[in-house]
């Protein structure tokens, strides 16, 4: 691996802050570092398989910083010609970002203990421990 590694906490829920977490750590991974995100709180349901309306969960967060909501969004970058959620999302699986699903954040949410979580996503529940085990000797960025 080049560089020192890089561990971002994504905590915010809004579409923005998720879709840029991801275009970082997919840039990072890139370039030959290590990357690990851990995904809690108003983030985790960028995780969650597919939401109340059969969505991608993502569609579940929070309102993009102009106001619209995930997918509206979504097409928007998309059409100005920035890689979307999807493709930011399965380009860190591809590279081997190491994704933790925060179990505190999980409770603190109330999702129950069997919500489905993206298969196609390689994530591991743990904690902070976990997180700061897999930052260790790099950066941290709180997102």
């Amino acid at each position: 691996m080049v560089g020192a590694p890089l561990s971002l906490v994504v905590f915010s829920g809004g579409f923005d802050r998720v879709h840029y977490a991801l275009a970082m750590a997919a840039a990072a991974a890139a370039t030959g570092r290590r990357v690990s995100l851990l995904f809690t709180g108003r983030a985790l349901p960028a995780l969650i398989e597919t939401g109340e309306s059969g969505q991608p969960g993502w569609n579940a967060l929070d309102a993009a910083d102009d106001g619209s909501p995930p997918a509206r969004r979504d097409d928007t970058l998309i059409g100005r010609g920035v890689a979307g959620f999807e493709e930011l999302l399965t380009a860190c699986a591809a590279l081997e970002v190491g994704v933790i699903v925060c179990e505190m954040g999980l409770r603190a949410l109330g999702l129950p203990a069997d919500v489905r979580l993206r298969a196609d996503i390689p994530h591991r529940v743990g904690g902070i421990v976990t997180f700061l085990g897999a930052a260790e000797g790099g950066s941290v960025l709180f997102v």
